[in-house]
């Protein structure tokens, strides 16, 4: 720690003032804002990560950061805040909370985690901004969603038929004794043949 003290002459005499009987740096601390603050924005979230420059790594484990972002037309008085729960310059913000077709501006400053009992600071002054839009979500097509719908059904009813099939073959095969061996593989390829025929249709 260190003792502070004012000294000046004041009408022709010699004056000393105590500012800070115990001043401790490191209860008084100030960081540089953080540094190249850049963003990625896909339709399913927006990730954006910074730097630190001239922190030493004892404090840059330390560090909280303090992100805040807004539609770029907007004014900071009505920007949202997100106070990071870690010292990992980064963050993602769900796209939920994004506007589509809107772009946005976002910044962030630090300061020494308040849990922290060895070190104070302030916050620091805050970075440049980076500016970001949310990725619109892809359309899918109603001729794929009918596609794909019908070859979900497609395997359950062709089970259900095949299942069918096999169940009347052999009642018939116990009813028509003279030929057995006859109604199940016409039967067979008479579903065959819509198979191909509904395969086709998909296609």
């Amino acid at each position: 720690g260190y003792r502070v003290s004012l000294q000046g002459n004041f009408f022709g005499c010699n004056h000393t003032y105590t500012t800070f009987p115990e001043y401790n740096p490191r209860k008084h601390i100030k960081l540089d804002p953080p540094l190249n603050i850049q963003s990625n924005a896909t339709a399913r979230k927006c990730q954006i990560w910074w730097s630190v420059w001239n922190v030493p790594w004892y404090l840059a484990e330390i560090l909280q950061y303090e992100l805040q972002y807004k539609e770029y037309s907007m004014s900071w008085e009505v920007a949202l805040n997100k106070t990071l729960p870690s010292s990992l310059p980064q963050v993602e913000i769900e796209a939920t909370e994004l506007r589509s077709g809107i772009a946005y501006a976002a910044r962030v400053r630090c300061k020494v985690s308040e849990n922290e009992n060895s070190y104070h600071s302030q916050w620091s002054e805050w970075s440049q901004i980076s500016v970001f839009q949310r990725a619109d979500v892809p359309k899918v097509s109603e001729n794929i969603l009918t596609t794909k719908t019908m070859q979900f059904l497609f395997i359950p009813l062709s089970f259900g038929t095949l299942l069918y099939l096999f169940w009347n073959c052999k009642l018939s095969s116990r009813r028509q004794k003279a030929s057995p061996a006859l109604t199940f593989p016409r039967q067979l390829l008479s579903f065959s043949h819509s198979i191909v025929c509904t395969m086709g249709i998909l296609r």
